[in-house]
């Protein structure tokens, strides 16, 4: 409209580097970053920004420039937070690493990344001097590598200048000697801020549970989007307590680790996950919000009554959990110790949770299983981007009507820019004007309510009838002996594939045929499955995602099914 003008008056880069100032002016001495044992001294908000702005001012000092990648490869401690905000302020690109990377995968993201310095945990250090000697081998340029040594859970702190036959893998610098120097003090460094709010912040590479994995870039504006957007899906008011039981490598712990600070909380930092873990934490530190895959909700409902501890009293902590929908009766029992539970569903390529499945007053009332039937479903977006289930080739919304399946798609401003240097990979996801996700779903009458059904890529076709291995795996969970399961499709000579089960049991003696006739009294018998394999432990990524790939490889190592054998159960006991 005439006198409207666009001015530094009324406009600014939206960055989530603006939390951190914030809450430094807002909540000063109110404890930012704490560890779960309490075996550190707390920071508060204020030490926080300093430390931040002196370590940005080091990086700039190791000659650091706008949009160069620095690489994290840590576990969930303190130094982790900071980074967060420190290597942004740089003008750099922060690319937090799976901690559980082998060496020679953290080579190949290394140099993919080019990133130009490494901060290493303590705890990490064999994995990523390996890995930087792989990478000077190939003939790259190593990143300039420093090492956090952080107090470590059951052992001291190693070495802060550990040596190397290979200079290439030598550590070169420590960091709080890094925060100390502050590259000339903290008030010399001025803060880079984005001249433009859709420049990189952020870089994270996929799982890599399907293929190899693919660098997801995120910009400025989509992470301080997405921050507040997770600051709501978690209903979070301000100064929350949240507990650290999601990897920060993962989505940049699903944006919470700025999204906490937007709201002035304390981030508490717990290295390794364990039941035990988690209920100490809570009664420690008064937790009241935490998040994670399905896997945390079951080590909570599954530890040891002497490791249970009360929860604060009359308070409830929310946990958002993702990935798989929780079985109905681990909803049922982190219920019953006092642990609200929040479906979401989401990707790295939407910067973590998605969708949520918003919880409505009148679902109260229903019974237990009808409340755990809604609350497994994956829900509809949140505030910043659209959700909806496509057909993939006509683009078309398919009806609501709980049946037809087609593909999860998202569109908005918290989705990815694109894959670095992979112009086709991004081509391809943005295919029709929306970022295809490769899940298909369905979408619940009344209420447009997203169900996943399985990935594109998991669902079994059995005689032409299409199964989705995710109802399949809610039956097995319903059976009392089983603690996990996962069901990918065996080569069947008569059916082409029939579904594969892989359970770990709660307790010695499963009867794989009782299982297989379980499932059958719940499912449509062409569903059930015909092969139930007892394992110790299924194999999973850092995130607590099964990795059914390998599930897949063992399947097909069993060898075709006869049309004969087919028709009856088979059963067996393997290790993984």
């Amino acid at each position: 409209m005439e006198g409207a003008v666009l001015c530094a008056a009324n406009h600014a880069p939206l960055t989530p580097i603006s939390f951190l100032e914030r809450s430094a002016l807002v909540y000063p001495d109110r404890p930012a970053v704490v560890t779960a044992a309490g075996d550190a001294p707390p920071r508060t908000w204020r030490e926080t920004r300093d430390r931040c702005l002196r370590l940005s001012g080091s990086l700039a000092g190791l000659g650091v420039q706008r949009r160069d990648v620095v690489a994290v490869f840590a576990q969930n401690i303190p130094a982790m937070c900071e980074l967060h905000f420190a290597v942004p302020m740089a003008g750099a690109v922060i690319c937090a690493l799976n901690s559980r990377l082998d060496a020679a995968m953290a080579a190949v993201l290394l140099r993919h990344s080019e990133a130009k310095v490494i901060f290493v945990d303590a705890a990490l250090l064999g994995v990523a001097q390996e890995a930087l000697r792989l990478v000077s081998t190939a003939g790259a340029r190593a990143p300039v590598a420093v090492l956090i040594a952080e107090l470590l859970d059951d052992g001291p702190v190693v070495s802060s200048a550990p040596s190397s036959s290979s200079g290439a893998s030598t550590i070169e610098h420590e960091y709080e000697a890094l925060v100390s120097r502050g590259g000339g003090g903290a008030q010399e460094f001025a803060v880079r801020w984005p001249a433009d709010e859709n420049e990189p912040i952020a870089l994270n590479y996929t799982s890599g549970t399907t293929s190899r994995p693919k660098g997801v870039i995120y910009t400025h504006r989509g992470a301080y989007l997405n921050s507040l957007a997770a600051v709501l899906l978690n209903d979070m008011p301000s100064m929350p307590v949240y507990l650290w039981t999601v990897p920060m490598f993962h989505c940049n712990g699903w944006c919470m680790s700025w999204g906490v600070a937007a709201q002035g909380g304390t981030s508490v930092c717990l290295r390794r996950v364990t039941g035990a873990a988690i209920f100490d934490a809570v009664a420690r530190h008064g937790v009241t919000h935490m998040g994670g895959a399905p896997t945390v909700l079951s080590m909570i409902v599954n530890a040891a009554p002497g490791d249970r501890r009360p929860l604060p009293a009359g308070k409830k902590v929310s946990v958002m959990t993702g990935g798989a929908p929780p079985p109905p009766t681990v909803l049922f029992r982190m219920e019953e110790l006092g642990f609200l539970v929040i479906h979401s569903y989401g990707l790295t390529e939407t910067y973590g949770p998605g969708t949520v499945c918003a919880w409505k007053p009148e679902w109260d009332a229903l019974p237990a299983d009808e409340r755990a039937a809604i609350k497994a479903r994956q829900g509809l977006h949140h505030l910043g981007l659209e959700v909806d289930v496509k057909d993939p080739a006509t683009m078309r919304t398919v009806p609501a009507d709980g049946q037809t399946m087609g593909e999860v798609m998202f569109r908005g401003n918290t989705v990815m820019s694109g894959y670095y240097k992979d112009a086709p990979a991004t081509a391809e996801a943005f295919a029709g004007g929306w970022f295809r996700s490769g899940d298909l779903a369905v979408r619940n009458p009344g209420d447009g309510y997203v169900k996943i059904r399985d990935r594109s890529k998991d669902i079994i076709i059995s005689g032409g009838e299409n199964i989705s291995t995710i109802e399949v795996e809610a039956a097995l969970f319903a059976h009392p002996a089983v603690a996990e399961a996962a069901v990918v499709g065996r080569p069947d000579e008569h059916w082409g594939e029939t579904p594969c089960a892989f359970v770990v049991a709660r307790k010695e003696g499963v009867n794989a045929e009782e299982v297989i006739a379980f499932c059958r009294g719940r499912l449509p018998r062409y569903m059930a499955p015909r092969t139930v394999v007892v394992v110790e432990e299924l194999p999973k990524t850092a995130t607590g995602k099964v990795q059914k790939f390998a599930l897949r490889e063992k399947a097909r190592a069993m060898g075709s099914l006869s049309s004969t054998a087919s028709r009856q159960p088979h059963a067996g006991k393997s290790k993984l």
